[in-house]
């Protein structure tokens, strides 16, 4: 499946690749993560079926202190979860506003969020000790892959000053013109043990949007502000395109990724169906 790049507009800032729109330009941070000459390339992991959140985060939190002590190489895996809410460090009370599903607190950045079928998560455990240990350039360059997956697509995704994540422009929600609809496309949140990363980015693909109303999602209550997915935006993009995209874009960010070796037995994923 082929998509066109992204058309310019104008009156707005650009990122270095393929003319995707950045609102928030952070002309002190440049994007960028790679490790230092001589370090391993990542492993590069997806996850197939639905995998159970408390497997996912034990399996992490054993990763995550085996990068640190040395024993493994950095990872990046690509999963999705059945549907749940988490809370993030930053949570407010009344966010779940219909617990219809399990809530987990979890220690990643962040408020509350939804993750289910049809959401791409991406937990990434990098050692940001062989990259930059600065957090706000993690976070930048997290959201500068997003933009440039999803320019694969033909979205343009922008960055918030005041909203991490990655958004879209509404127009066609708007009432009255200038009314500045935006709905989150893509939302990040992560945790760092010993300077590696643990969490990552979720981007809506083909979820059930009315699974946020459960919600305040990211704690973001203006009613000009929403949720989307690529389906949403009428385009017929799969999960495998997504993850390609993704890959794709990986490299020049972060660095050279490898096929992750298959799970040894007695530590596959512990899958859930629906």
């Amino acid at each position: 499946m082929s998509f066109q790049p992204s058309e310019r507009r104008s009156g707005f800032r650009r990122s270095p690749c393929y003319g995707e729109s950045v609102v928030n330009a952070r002309d002190t941070l440049i994007p960028g993560m790679t490790a230092r000459p001589g370090s391993p390339a990542v492993a590069w992991r997806v996850e197939p079926g639905l995998l159970s959140y408390e497997h996912a985060l034990a399996a992490m939190e054993a990763r995550v202190a085996d990068i640190a002590a040395g024993r493994a190489d950095e990872l990046v895996w690509l999963v999705e979860h059945p549907p749940l809410y988490t809370a993030g460090t930053s949570a407010a009370a009344g966010e779940v506003l219909d617990a219809r599903f399990p809530v987990h607190a979890t220690g990643r950045g962040g408020q509350t969020t939804y993750h289910g079928p049809g959401q791409r998560l991406v937990y990434l455990m990098l050692d940001l000790k062989r990259r930059r240990q600065d957090v706000r350039a993690f976070v930048a360059t997290l959201e500068e892959w997003i933009i440039r997956a999803l320019a694969h697509f033909n979205v343009v995704g922008e960055r918030r000053d005041d909203r991490v994540g990655v958004w879209v422009r509404r127009p066609d929600k708007d009432a009255q013109p200038g009314e500045g609809h935006e709905d989150k496309i893509a939302a990040i949140g992560i945790r760092l043990k010993r300077w590696v990363s643990l969490h990552g980015i979720a981007i809506n693909v083909e979820p059930d949007l009315s699974h946020f109303a459960g919600i305040v999602p990211c704690g973001v209550r203006e009613q000009r502000y929403g949720v989307t997915s690529l389906v949403d935006l009428g385009l017929p993009v799969t999960m495998d395109d997504l993850d390609a995209a993704l890959k794709a874009e990986f490299e020049g960010l972060f660095g050279r990724s490898v096929a992750a070796a298959p799970a040894k037995a007695g530590v596959q994923s512990h899958q859930t169906g629906m």
